[in-house]
């Protein structure tokens, strides 16, 4: 996984699983605020409703019943290159 698609992940899961409001989440992300007016008076840091935000993403993390798929890679010769890709 990218380091994209763990960021992208986490935004998944705070908004289809989570009470938690969208300017928290976008902060712990540390996004920039795209609105000049709206950065210039959001002041505050949301420290305390980011570290329950992050309390439940380790809870989430944790659980014995998340499930996990686990890719198997292999190795393939190619004839035709002979070179080794791998496939999935």
């Amino acid at each position: 996984m990218t380091v994209h698609g763990f960021r992208s992940t986490f935004r998944d899961w705070a908004a289809e699983a989570t009470p938690h409001a969208n300017h928290v989440v976008e902060q712990a992300l540390a996004r920039a605020i795209p609105s000049a007016v709206e950065a210039a008076y959001r002041r505050g840091d949301l420290f305390k409703k980011r570290t329950a935000l992050m309390d439940d993403w380790a809870a989430y993390l944790e659980k014995s019943s998340a499930q996990v798929v686990r890719l198997e890679f292999r190795q393939r010769r190619t004839a035709e290159t002979d070179t080794h890709e791998t496939v999935a």
